[in-house]
């Protein structure tokens, strides 16, 4: 106002009057003077008021009525220009507002004098508005005539005067409200005063209403009045009206004012008792229309309602529902029922739109919506109106389709002849051509082959109607096809964005909310799930007291509401879709629609609602009649009982036209056990598709079971696209190779990777659903995967993937919290990786492993190192794939634990027994690419992880790897595991301390955790130490390999297990060894001694391929043999070193015992192999062999870290050195000797027990073995050289120690044994190794051994006690029975043996059968002989040698080979006998002189005798090829024994028995006259002779003749006549020779004579140089006669020829000189 009341704005004002008035009275001068002179005096009037005033406004407004009279006069007059001018002033006069009531009153009367004259009537109604708008000054009566005024212009003829008339009449309805609701904003603050009520109270005022209202109030009463054809009460004057005009007006004060019938009671009473029946009574259409007097428009017929009427009545009813709902329940319910109705199908087509075009405008506001549903549907006994406008809607749209619209007969095709084959003729409109992509389609639904278009109305979420604006069309207007189905349409997706809205702002309010009460009010509350679906008004009641309104809202209210809509919107939606409709936009929202609907039922836990809506989706996204079996239960209760088949049941092929506007996009074979044909998917389904997908993304938490019904569809379609699973579950495009008839169109391959990833992305989402949620989730796969699995039995044709491949996802979005879905996850993939469908089961299993390895790798909070149950669980389902017995599936499994152990190794902890548990599940027959995965696993492990894992795992390791060796796949793999049991041993034996404090730590734990259960701790190898046990472990592993079936194995196993011991043995407790020895070592030994002696004994032929096998190795038997020596061998070893442990233990001697047994079954065993080796071991443990020597062993495993053995100083016990070793471990046990004084050896007593059972094992083996056997034929086994020589060998070792107590039973014992060994042949073939050549004089070492033990034997007994002696004889009986073999080789049992040299060695049949040849015993025998020489030199005066008459043992032993001489086998053994003989006689016989008087030596002598007789005249015949020095050799020995019978026995005559003197000296005698030999021949004759020897014999015979004194006549005797006898001999040759000399003339005589003569003459030298040298007192003198007497037979044999002969003759005779003396009796006495 401001602008109008400035100082500038009132001069212009007045100035403005001014010139008006002028203006005035220019006009009137002449023909209206009185006006003229009104404005004149009005001009004064003006100035006047001007002047005196300083508020000039308030001044002209009080003096209004003059100021305007001289305008209301000139409008009097009529005159149109005049009446313009005034009408112009009073104008401004008005907007100036300085007009007052009165003078409005007169203002209002003269206009009504010019309506009624008709003129200037739009300018009236300009002055009328103006009058009204400007100010509040009119009121009542003239507020009523001003406003009749209006109406009465309404009605003119005049078009235009008509049109402003009823757009005035609008305004200054509107304004009579406005100044009411202005009115309302002044008092408002006011406290309004109790109003008296006046006594002149009217019908047509209230007298509680101001001045503003009560005008308003009129107003409308009136308006009311008007169109129900009444007469009105204020508007005083109307003469005519329309019901159109008045509906209209009503409508817009409704519409514009809804505040002021609800805040006044008198106007909300119009309402109800006016408005509301006026409606009702309108609506029925069989009411005559009553027009007021003179009504323009005819009247409708009586049938058919009236499209104006109608028309506005509905806006009328959509303003009272929208403004005045909560004033007029009952009333509304009336109104929707109507509205319902009108869209039945019986119903005009107009009215019908106009009704859906009302219904459109309530849907679009949710809070009515909601009113609805709470006043009516809510109560029990009202009618369901939200359902009926729902249901309505939808039997509305299903009409459409039915029953086509006329307006287009090209459309209506038949409906149903989809089945009959034929291809249906096309409607003429459709776009078959838009499939090739020529025509762009309208947008349109399509269904049963009617066709709609749809035609774009609004803007959702707005009603803007066609129809009800339509304000000035009486007639109906056509309606275009589809405009209805297009509204119905939108109404629809306006409900659903409606009831959305509203009920998510509630939820949200009631989470808010929710979250306050719960704190607030203890009381239990129940969650929407649980909520019974139909609430009373009671149960309300009830709750109400409880809870805060809005939570009780929604608890109920929201429900039940939706639970009307959801029921019955159902069908109608499902309708919708099933029509198909072309548009993508259209289908996009009829989707987003359902989409949303699924979501909220989800939210309010409405699961039937929610299941239907969600199969609506479904069904689109499919083909159609690609019959879901989940899809066509709408039911709840079938839902959870999970009837559900994923099998597409009656797929047909789709005729062309039921499709006509869909563009076919991909072509597909449907997911089923049997496949028909194809199936299309058109652009729809994929939209429905996505649709599908968002719902389950965004609201996957309220989807519950109905995730089987979305997962299930997805499958489809995800099978129909060829969609396969990828790395992580992903699906990636990709064709079966059983799709040939998948045809995607290019714009789905685009799209393909974009549903791809839709789809991970949805499975991604699940990590942000709730447990409860994300468990029906899984759920859902897991049955739907199940399904998939019935299929894909019994075929391998490529199953269903999708479930398996989105668990795998699901999982590994859900890390986080997978403690939760992990069992029933892993569960189900289990099961699926034991099915027989290949491709399913590898899928299942690369899900599992997948998981897994993520779920190892994932950052969890806390870190699995703290929390080991989880860690535990995650690697659970690793474990539990060891049940499964597919090669694939364990290979995934191992393939798994390599990875994890490459990435998580170092963190395993806990998780560790399950690992290995894994790699040690691995069987025999599953393989060999199986067996070589897990083995790299546990290399790794080996190799990396020892120190990582937790000590109380390392059994395990070792088990796993035992295991391993046992596997008899790849010999590689067990050769391998054996290496790393040895690594292990050497990590143990590293980490030793470290790991016995973490396993007695743990032990401890155990021991107390058993306690308190009340249960024995049961471990292996209790109760060891713990660390003890884990070396136990890994003995007993290894000795488990060591009995494996393949040698090599065995070998390997064995080598490792004797060098652990060894090398770390000494770590073990004291005690432990005991376990050792006994579980371990002599468990082994059982084992392996029944395993050769039950092995086989057939050839295996070359093992398999190019391997040769070597003849020693071709049968099990020789195979088993080498273990039995590697095993025997290393016990052994271990008894030796470790004696110091052992023998401390208190069976040690138990052990010692079971030990000699294992040795001695080994030794007899009957293979030279294990014998051979068995004696070694022997002794080993009798530490004949030095126990250093071991760590030189090339066969022993490089050893780390072992202690080099230190020798402490090698103790020498009798006869052996023992040397201790010394590991740094058993440094304390050793601290207390110095390198200076050896150790005693424990307790005496006990070690002689342990010799003497050694010594029994000893004999039992050597009187076994030697034992000749009782039949022989080719198999006979006969033992070794080397095996006899071995045994021999330990004896002096062994001796040592028993010889204390070795009696002569004991030497008894050895002698047999000695001498059955030495008898023992051996086979040819083995001989050429053996022997010596036969002409070589060389011992074998058994012949040595047999001379070494006796030569042990006998230093003992010399440097032994006195007893000891008499063992002297035993031992020469002995070696005299070995010097016997000399001649007369031993035999061994019944065998026949060849002697060497002819013993045919054939090197090319190695393998016949052998011949046994004997050895060649000679050297062995001299050997002896040499052996007794000695002996008796040393040993001849011993009483026992004495009296066991050695002497003549040996006389008699030697007697033999000198008897035999040249028929000895071997010519040095006489020559040996000889010598021997002569230096024990050396010795002998001083002795046996000594004790002649005892006649201990009586029987001696004879055999003495014998055996000279024997040697010195033999029977044996020279060999012819002796030389001449080597006979002349041979003579010169003869002549050393005729020497020691002149220097030892003829001197002491006397000491010896006659009758031997009488032997020797007839002996002697037949050596000097040498008889002649026939046999000679002329060469020989003069060496064969032995001319030495019997001029020795001669000489000796001589000298014993003369040189002694003759003690007996006898003797003097025998001497005598054996002169006289060779002198006579003599004689007697010389006569002979020269007779024949003579006789033969030149002819020389027979060299034989020649040589006789010759010995003869050397006789006579002899003789006559003897008895020269004698004393002359002992020559009879009868002698020297016969001598003399020869002297002239010499003389006679001066005449031969022979030269030899001459010499000798001269020999001869020469020493006659002696007697050519004179006689000298005759010169002295001088007689004759």
């Amino acid at each position: 106002m401001s602008g109008t009341n400035s100082p500038e704005a009132v001069k212009k004002l007045l100035e403005n009057m001014q010139s008006d008035l002028r203006a005035l009275s220019l006009e009137c001068k002449k023909k209206f003077p009185p006006v003229k002179e009104a404005a004149e005096s009005g001009i004064i009037k003006v100035k006047t008021i001007a002047a005196r005033n300083t508020e000039i406004l308030a001044a002209l407004k009080e003096n209004s009525s003059e100021v305007v009279q001289p305008f209301l006069m000139g409008c009097g007059t009529k005159e149109p220009k005049i009446t313009q001018l005034c009408l112009a002033a009073i104008q401004r006069l008005m907007s100036h507002e300085v007009v007052s009531e009165t003078a409005a009153g007169n203002i209002i009367n003269m206009l009504w004098q010019l309506m009624e004259n008709s003129l200037e009537e739009l300018k009236l109604l300009q002055t009328v508005l103006v009058l009204l708008t400007t100010n509040t000054v009119v009121h009542d009566e003239s507020l009523s005539k001003a406003i009749v005024l209006c109406f009465r212009l309404h009605f003119t003829k005049d078009n235009i005067t008509n049109n402003t008339a009823a757009a005035t009449v609008r305004q200054v309805v509107t304004v009579v409200f406005e100044r009411m609701v202005a009115e309302d904003e002044r008092h408002r603050d006011i406290i309004e005063q109790p109003v008296l009520v006046q006594g002149n109270s009217n019908r047509r005022s209230v007298s509680t209403l101001k001045p503003c209202a009560k005008d308003a109030y009129m107003l409308f009463q009136d308006l009311c009045q008007l169109v129900n054809a009444d007469a009105p009460y204020w508007l005083v004057g109307m003469t005519e009206m329309t019901r159109t005009f008045g509906l209209e007006l009503l409508e817009s004060v409704l519409n514009d004012f809804p505040q002021v019938f609800l805040q006044h009671q008198e106007f909300s009473f119009l309402l109800k008792e006016r408005v509301c029946p006026l409606v009702i009574k309108l609506f029925s259409p069989n009411i005559k229309f009553r027009q007021g007097s003179g009504s323009s428009s005819s009247p409708a017929p009586v049938e058919k309602p009236y499209f104006p009427i109608c028309m506005r009545l509905l806006r009328v009813v959509s303003v009272l529902i929208k403004q005045f709902y909560s004033l007029l329940v009952t009333e509304c319910e009336i109104f929707l029922s109507l509205l319902v109705k009108f869209l039945d199908a019986d119903k005009p087509q107009w009215l019908r739109a106009v009704a859906v075009e009302s219904i459109h405008r309530l849907c679009v506001q949710p809070q009515l919506l909601r009113s609805f549903c709470q006043s009516y549907d809510m109560k029990q006994h009202s009618t369901k109106v939200f359902r009926d406008i729902v249901n309505a809607l939808g039997s509305f749209i299903q009409s459409l389709f039915l029953v086509p619209p006329t307006g287009n007969p090209a459309t209506t095709n038949q409906a149903g002849n989809n089945n009959s084959g034929g291809p249906v003729s096309a409607p003429a409109n459709s776009g078959m051509l838009g499939i090739g992509g020529g025509v762009t389609l309208l947008p349109a639904f399509e269904y049963r082959g009617t066709w709609i278009p749809i035609l774009t109305i609004t803007v959702q979420g707005s009603a803007k109607a066609t129809y009800l604006e339509m304000l000035d069309k009486v007639e109906p207007p056509t309606i275009p096809e589809g405009y209805a189905m297009s509204v119905a349409f939108h109404c629809l997706l306006d409900l659903v964005r409606g009831i959305t809205s509203m009920i998510e702002g509630e939820l949200g309010e009631v989470e808010t909310e929710y979250q306050t009460t719960t704190e607030a009010a203890s009381s239990p509350t129940q969650s929407s799930e649980q909520q019974e679906l139909q609430s009373t008004s009671d149960q309300m009641d009830k709750e109400i007291g409880i809870l805060i309104f809005s939570y009780n809202f929604t608890e109920y209210l929201i429900p039940c509401h939706v639970c009307s809509i959801t029921k019955h919107k159902l069908i109608m939606l499902n309708k919708i879709l099933s029509l198909f409709s072309t548009d993508e936009a259209a289908t996009e929202n009829i989707l987003k629609a359902e989409l949303t609907m699924a979501a909220l039922c989800g939210r309010l836990g409405l699961v039937t609602s929610r299941d239907a809506f969600i199969t609506a989706i479904c069904k689109g996204s499919l083909p159609p009649h690609y019959a879901l079996t989940v899809l066509n239960t709408t039911t709840a209760a079938t839902l959870s009982n999970k009837s559900y088949s994923i099998q597409g049941q009656s797929v047909m092929m789709i005729s062309p036209s039921s499709e006509s506007h869909q563009q076919v996009v991909a072509v597909g074979q449907p997911l089923a056990v049997q496949p028909q044909g194809t199936v299309m998917l058109t652009s729809k389904n994929i939209q429905c598709m996505r649709t599908l997908l968002n719902l389950a993304h965004c609201h996957g938490a309220v989807l519950g079971t109905s995730w089987q019904l979305v997962l299930a569809t997805l499958q489809h379609l995800v099978w129909i696209l060829g969609l396969k699973p990828s790395s992580g579950g992903a699906l990636k495009p990709g064709r079966a190779v059983e799709g040939p008839s998948t045809v995607l169109t290019t714009a789905v391959m685009t799209d393909l990777p974009v549903i791809s990833n839709i789809l991970s992305r949805l499975f991604e989402s699940s990590q942000y659903l709730d447990d409860v949620s994300l468990h029906h989730l899984i759920n859902a796969l897991c049955s739907l995967s199940l399904e998939a699995m019935d299929m894909a039995y019994g075929n391998n044709k490529e199953p269903s993937l999708f479930a398996v491949a989105k668990l795998l996802e699901t999982g590994l979005v859900n890390m986080h919290r997978i403690e939760i879905l992990w069992r029933p996850l892993t569960g189900h993939l289990l099961e699926v990786c034991q099915h027989p469908n290949s491709r399913m089961r590898e899928w299942g299993a690369e899900a599992l492993t997948s998981l897994i390895k993520a779920g190892l790798t994932f950052n969890h909070d806390p870190p699995l190192s703290q929390n080991q149950r989880l860690q535990l669980l995650l690697l659970n389902p690793l474990k539990e794939m060891s049940s499964i017995n597919h090669p694939d599936i364990r290979l995934k499994q191992l393939e798994c634990v390599l990875q994890i152990l490459q990435s998580q190794g170092d963190s395993l902890g806990p998780g560790w027994p399950l690992v290995l548990g894994v790699m040690g599940a691995i069987r025999n027959d599953q393989g060999e690419s199986l067996i070589r995965t897990a083995f790299q696993c546990l290399q790794l492990v080996v190799t990396d992880f020892l120190p990582t894992m937790p000590c109380t795992c390392l059994q395990i390791v070792v088990d796993v790897a035992g295991s391993f060796g046992l596997h008899n796949q790849e010999l590689n793999i067990s050769l391998t595991s054996i290496g790393l049991l040895w690594n292990i041993s050497d990590y143990f034996f590293q980490r030793g301390e470290t790991i016995e404090k973490e396993l007695n730590k743990e032990e401890a734990a155990q021991q107390k955790q058993a306690e308190e259960k009340g249960v024995v701790l049961n471990r292996p190898f209790h109760p060891a130490p713990p660390f003890d046990c884990l070396w136990l472990c890994l003995y007993a592993k290894l000795g488990e390999l060591c009995v494996d079936p393949r040698p090599a194995v065995r070998k390997s196993a064995g080598q490792t297990l004797f060098s652990t011991i060894g090398a770390h043995g000494t770590l073990l407790q004291h005690s432990t060894w005991h376990t050792v020895i006994w579980k371990v070592l002599f468990h082994l030994l059982d084992r392996v001694r029944e395993s050769s002696t039950t092995a086989d004994k057939e050839k295996i032929e070359s093992g398999g391929g190019n391997i040769l096998i070597h003849h020693s190795r071709d049968t099990a038997e020789k195979q088993w043999a080498e273990t039995w020596v590697l095993t025997l061998a290393g016990v052994a070893r271990i008894f030796n070193t470790r004696r110091y442990l052992l023998q401390p233990l208190g069976d040690f001697s138990r052990a010692w015992d079971v030990l000699l047994d294992h040795i001695q079954s080994a030794a007899l065993s009957k293979n030279n192999e294990v014998s051979l080796a068995a004696l070694k071991s022997f002794q080993e443990i009798l530490q004949i062999v030095s126990p250093i020597r071991d760590s030189d062993k090339p066969e022993t495993p490089p050893v780390v870290n072992v202690p080099v053995p230190v020798l402490i100083g090698s103790i020498s016990g009798p006869g052996l050195s023992r040397p201790f070793v010394r590991t740094d471990s058993v440094g304390e046990r050793l601290g207390r000797y110095s390198s200076s004084e050896p150790p005693i050896v424990t307790d005496e007593l006990e070690d002689l027990n342990l010799w003497w059972a050694a010594w029994n094992t000893w004999y039992r083996i050597g009187s076994e073995s030697t034992k000749p056997p009782v039949t022989f034929d080719k198999l006979t086994f006969i033992p070794s050289q080397p095996f006899l020589t071995a045994l021999i060998q330990i004896f002096p070792a062994l001796y040592q120690h028993i010889k204390t107590g070795f009696n002569m039973d004991d030497l008894q014992k050895l002698g047999v044994i000695l001498h059955s060994a030495v008898s023992v042949p051996i086979s040819s073939d083995a001989s050429p190794f053996i022997l010596p050549s036969y002409t070589e004089a060389v011992l074998t070492s058994l012949q040595e051994a047999v001379l070494t033990a006796l030569d042990v034997l006998q230093k003992a007994i010399c440097v032994g006690p006195e007893n000891m002696q008499i063992m002297y004889p035993a031992i020469f009986d002995q070696l005299l029975a070995f010097v016997e073999f000399s001649c007369k080789p031993p035999q061994y049992g019944q065998l026949e043996t060849k002697h060497i040299a002819n013993a045919k060695y054939n090197q090319i049949q190695l393998f016949a059968p052998a011949e046994w040849v004997a050895l060649n015993y000679v050297p062995f025998a001299e050997r002896s002989l040499e052996v007794v020489v000695d002996l008796y030199q040393k040993t001849a005066c011993h009483k026992a040698v004495v009296n066991e008459k050695v002497l003549q043992n040996i006389i008699k032993t030697l007697r033999v080979p000198l008897s035999l001489k040249y028929s000895c086998p071997s010519e040095s053994t006489w020559k040996l006998a000889v010598s021997s003989l002569l230096k024990v006689l050396s010795i002998g016989l001083p002795v046996a002189r000594q004790h002649a008087s005892s006649g201990k030596f009586d029987s001696m002598w004879p055999e003495l005798a014998n055996t000279f007789e024997d040697f010195l005249f033999t029977k044996s015949i020279p060999p012819d090829n002796l030389s001449i020095q080597e006979f002349q050799r041979n003579e010169s020995i003869d002549v050393e024994v005729v020497q020691l019978i002149s220097t030892e026995i003829l001197p002491y005559a006397n000491f010896i028995p006659k009758e031997f003197v009488g032997q020797i000296m007839t002996m002697l005698n037949k050596g000097s006259i040498h008889s002649q030999s026939s046999s000679f021949t002329e060469a020989e004759i003069d060496i064969r002779l032995r001319e030495e020897f019997s001029k020795m014999c001669f000489e000796t015979l001589l000298q014993f003749s003369f040189s002694n004194k003759v003690t007996t006549p006898q003797e003097g005797y025998i001497s005598r006549m054996a002169l006289s006898v060779l002198l006579k001999r003599s004689q007697d040759v010389l006569h002979r020779y020269i007779e024949d000399e003579r006789l033969s003339g030149k002819c020389p005589l027979p060299r034989q004579q020649v040589t006789e003569i010759i010995f003869v003459l050397k006789a006579v030298s002899t003789l006559i140089d003897s008895l020269k040298k004698t004393q002359p007192e002992n020559v009879d003198g009868n002698t020297w006669a016969q001598v003399i007497a020869l002297y002239p037979t010499l003389v006679e044999c001066i005449t031969c020829s022979s030269a030899e002969v001459c010499s000798a003759l001269k020999e001869a005779l020469v020493p006659f000189k002696d007697f050519m003396q004179p006689p000298a009796s005759k010169v002295q006495n001088g007689e004759s």
